[in-house]
Parts: C-alpha cells; sequence; structure tokens
C-alpha cells in the first residue's frame, strides 16, 4: 500500500481529533480532579466509549489477531473469558465511585494508601504500577510500528510507527488531560467498531462467505478449530493466559481510574453496558480476522503481521484499509495517553506530594504533567526492542499488576486487611513475577499467570491476619463503599467534594 496514502490518512485523523481535543477543553485544568478525572463530571456514553478505546487497543485488532493467527479458536476462549471479568465492575465499579466522590480520590493508589492508613502502599502499589504498565504502553507503540511497517512492506519503518504514536499521545494528553482523551476516545471507538466490522464482512466475502471460510479451515488447518489446536494453547498455557486478564478491570490503574469519572451512578451503568456490547463486537471482529488471515496468508513469520497484511491485500479496499489502519493507530493513542496519564497521576500525588506536609493541587499537576514525557519515552525504548507476540507481553504486564488485587478485594471486603499484608503481598509476589518473566523460568512449574493471585492472596491473608488493622477508618471506608451515604460531605456549586483531612496518622492534607 502506498504510503503516501497512509501518511494522508494520518494527517486527516490527526487534524480531526485536534480539533475534537481542543472544543473538550473547558478552561485551564488547575487542580487534579479537573486534569486527571474530568472534574468528576463524565456522561456515561462517552465514558463507555473511552474506556472501550483505552481497553480494546492494538492488543485486540493487530494482538488478539495474532494470537488467533498463531493458536487458533482457542484465543476466542481466552478473550471471552477477560470478557466475563468486565463484570467485577458491576461490582466494584459503585463503590470506587462512591468512595472516590467521599474522600476526593484521583488515583487508585491513593484510595488504597488511605484506606490501610499507609503512605508506603501508595508509594508501592505507584512503584508496581510503572514497572509493569510502561511494558503495556511499549506493546501499544509497538502494535503501531508492526501495523504501518506491515501495511507499507519496510516503506514506514517500524520506528517511525512508533515516534508517530509516541507523539500523539503526548500531545493529546497535554492539551487538557482526561477531557481530551476522552472525547478523542469517544471518537475513535465509534470510528473504529464501524470500520474493523466493515473490513470483517469484506474480507468474509471475498473468501466466499462463512461457509466457505470454516469449510476451508476445516479441511487445510483443522488445528485451528479446536483446543489445544497445534500446541500454543495447552490447558496450562491458556490459564495462565486469562487469570490475570480476568482481573484487568480491577488491577490496571488506567482503567480503575476511570471509574472516578462518572458523574452519577447512571452514567456508571451506562458505563458497563456499553462497554459490553462494544467489546463483545470487537472481540468477534479480531477472531474472524485472524481465521481469515490464516487462510488467506498461511505461513506468515510474525503471527502480529496477520491484520497488517490483511489490511494491506487485495481483500480489502486500499481506502478501508486505510480507515480501520488509522482506527488501530487511534486505539493504541488512546491507552497510551491513558497510561500516561494515570501514571502520572500517580507519581506526582502518592511519590511526590506523599513525602510533604502540604503540597498544593497546582503544584502536583505541575509535577504530574512533567512526568509524562519522560513516561513516553521510557515506553519508547521499550518498544524498540520488538520482544515477542504482542498478547504475550500485554498477559505478562497483567501478571504483575494482579498482584494488587487482593489489596483492592480486602479494602471493600475484609476489614482484617492490613498495610503490612498488602505490602508483603506486592513486594514478594510483585518480584517473583518480574524475576520469572525476566528469565524465562516458570516457578513450580507453572507460569506466573496461574501463581502469582493466589500467591499474592495467601501473603495478604497471613499477614494481615498477624497484624493490626485501622478499625475506625475501614468501618468509615466500607460504609460509605457499600451505600452509607450518611458521612457525605457538603458539595461545593460545581459538584465536587469539599476538601477533606485524612486522619491524624496521616502526613498529607488536601
Amino acid at each position: 500500500m502506498s504510503s503516501g496514502l497512509i501518511w494522508l490518512a494520518i494527517g486527516l485523523y490527526l487534524l480531526i481529533a485536534l480539533v475534537t481535543a481542543w472544543a473538550a477543553r473547558s478552561g485551564a485544568a488547575s487542580d487534579m480532579s479537573a486534569y486527571f478525572l474530568g472534574g468528576r463530571r463524565m456522561g456515561g456514553i462517552v465514558s463507555a466509549l473511552s474506556y472501550s478505546a483505552t481497553t480494546y487497543s492494538a492488543f485486540m485488532l493487530v494482538g488478539l489477531a495474532g494470537l488467533t493467527y498463531a493458536g487458533g479458536i482457542g484465543a476466542f476462549g481466552f478473550e471471552i473469558v477477560y470478557f466475563a471479568g468486565v463484570s467485577l465492575i458491576s461490582v466494584f465499579g459503585p463503590r470506587f465511585w462512591a468512595v472516590g466522590r467521599r474522600y476526593g480520590f484521583v488515583t487508585p493508589s491513593e484510595m488504597l494508601g488511605y484506606r490501610y492508613q499507609s503512605r508506603a502502599v501508595s508509594v508501592v502499589v505507584t512503584l508496581t504500577s510503572c514497572l509493569f504498565l510502561i511494558p503495556y504502553a511499549a506493546v501499544q507503540l509497538a502494535g503501531v510500528g508492526y501495523l504501518l511497517s506491515g501495511m507499507t512492506d519496510g516503506a514506514i519503518s517500524f520506528t517511525t510507527g512508533t515516534v508517530v504514536a509516541t507523539t500523539l499521545a503526548v500531545v493529546f494528553t497535554w492539551i487538557s488531560g482526561i477531557r481530551s482523551v476522552m472525547w478523542t476516545d469517544a471518537l475513535q471507538a465509534a470510528f473504529m467498531i464501524v470500520a474493523a466490522t466493515l473490513v470483517a464482512i469484506v474480507v468474509v466475502e471475498a473468501l466466499g462467505g462463512f461457509g466457505a471460510l470454516f469449510a476451508s479451515l476445516a479441511r487445510d488447518h483443522p488445528e485451528m478449530l479446536a483446543v489445544p489446536g497445534n500446541g500454543r494453547f495447552t490447558l496450562l498455557t491458556f490459564i495462565g493466559l486469562t487469570m490475570p486478564w480476568f482481573f484487568f478491570s480491577l488491577s490496571n490503574p488506567q482503567v480503575s481510574q476511570r471509574l472516578f469519572m462518572p458523574a452519577s451512578l447512571t452514567a456508571m451503568r451506562r458505563l458497563i453496558l456499553g462497554f459490553m456490547v462494544f467489546g463483545l463486537i470487537y472481540t468477534l471482529v479480531a477472531v474472524i480476522w485472524g481465521l481469515a488471515a490464516v487462510v488467506a496468508f498461511p505461513g506468515l513469520a510474525n503471527a502480529d503481521q496477520a491484520t497488517p497484511t490483511l489490511l494491506a491485500s487485495d481483500y480489502v479496499p486500499p481506502v478501508l484499509g486505510v480507515i480501520v489502519m488509522v482506527g488501530i493507530l487511534a486505539a493504541a493513542v488512546s491507552t497510551i495517553d491513558s497510561i500516561m496519564l494515570t501514571l502520572s497521576a500517580m507519581l506526582a500525588r502518592d511519590v511526590y506530594a506523599n513525602r510533604r506536609i502540604t503540597v498544593s493541587e497546582s503544584a502536583q499537576l505541575k509535577v504530574g504533567q512533567r512526568v509524562i514525557p519522560v513516561i513516553a519515552l521510557a515506553a519508547f525504548l521499550f518498544a524498540e526492542l520488538q520482544l515477542d507476540l504482542i498478547v504475550i507481553l500485554s498477559v505478562a504486564a497483567s501478571s504483575g499488576l494482579v498482584v494488587v488485587v487482593p489489596a483492592i478485594i480486602g479494602a471493600f471486603f475484609w476489614r482484617r486487611g492490613t498495610a503490612a499484608g498488602v505490602l508483603a503481598s506486592m513486594i514478594i509476589t510483585g518480584l517473583g513475577v518480574l524475576v520469572s518473566e525476566l528469565s524465562g523460568v516458570d516457578f513450580f512449574g507453572l507460569p506466573s499467570g496461574v501463581w502469582g493471585l493466589p500467591m499474592s492472596t495467601l501473603i495478604f491473608v497471613g499477614v494481615s491476619l498477624a497484624t493490626r488493622a485501622p478499625t475506625s477508618v475501614t468501618e468509615a471506608f466500607m460504609a460509605c463503599a457499600n451505600g452509607d451515604q450518611s458521612t457525605l460531605p457538603d458539595f461545593d456549586r460545581d459538584g465536587c467534594p469539599s476538601a477533606w483531612r485524612r486522619s491524624d496518622n496521616s502526613t498529607q492534607a488536601r
């Protein structure tokens, strides 16, 4: 495909997205809540589309299609397990929203630090998130690099593709924070779901229809329609991939932070329902792409090239192929800028401000904005390593982040949970996952995705039982999370909670 056509499409996308981002501005954001949470006033439809664009990024139409190409129909089962995990939002979403409103939390790490009355908890959650989320952001950059280089047969290099994605993410983030990101996300998600579905229909029709596609697979590639198929999906591998992914909506702070943003619980419900409809369609489309590529282009050296090869082929009209390419680029950028915003907020609020008696909101905001390009650079350098399958790297990152799940569940449902339990479970298990992933050694003969969550849970429970929980704070926190609104603070004219102060053992005031 012509690189000139691709650059023209990227230029048009950039123009439209910049206009949308600028229109989303509502004055200069002067505090953390406005810049990173949109003032907690985001509507349900925009929240649902933005949540979808953030979650379903280059991982889906490049990564999941590539995993389907490599391992067959088992990839559909893997993604459906993640999809089932979204049901966790119906349980935890309203609780995040309630305590976020009550206490003015900006980040999930701040919430956990307050619940367990420990600055160290906030810092450890933040550093763990940075350690595992920067590689995940790099996965999105790599997806764009593979996409542009594959569609142009190398005329646009992998590095050029990653530079484009990194630059766009930083620009959209800086314009006005989460408001510009969410509105550009909404535009991208609506655009992407329509274009991707059209491509699936066009390609399947070009291959003779669904009946002919599956007949060809059954005849020439029967392993693609069976589990474990060609060996990619053994039972152990499948569990190792799916267990961390099931808890993605809780363990990934760039996702759980969005539960603080809806304007109301009605908006929260719309977020959940909208995301589930979007996710089901998107999952089916990505798997169909992968299976179609098996029939059309068997024997690709790199499974992650399945989508670029398909879009650049004669099966897809060039204009439609370019439209979808821009959509995938936009979705990847959406995930990257969301990660950058969340990590920068956590570093500013839970590391920088946590060391001082008082730090103004404006000072925190300046630090957060300065950290954004540093995170972008780190992700870019990691992407340049071009490691392994995109989907495998994504799951490896989730395996490291899942160590925070026991602390989150305990925060809302277990009064005996303590800071010592959180710190021990996260540090010990997180280091174990990191060593396992870097060395390639499977402890206990199992992938880290299998043993990470049980180990973290056992350590959290065991150490918590041996230590003392902050009873008074716990009771108030859990009462608010479970619907007791009697202690809600007064709200100002803009609908935001009035300032709150931590308990006497805290060193930080808001």
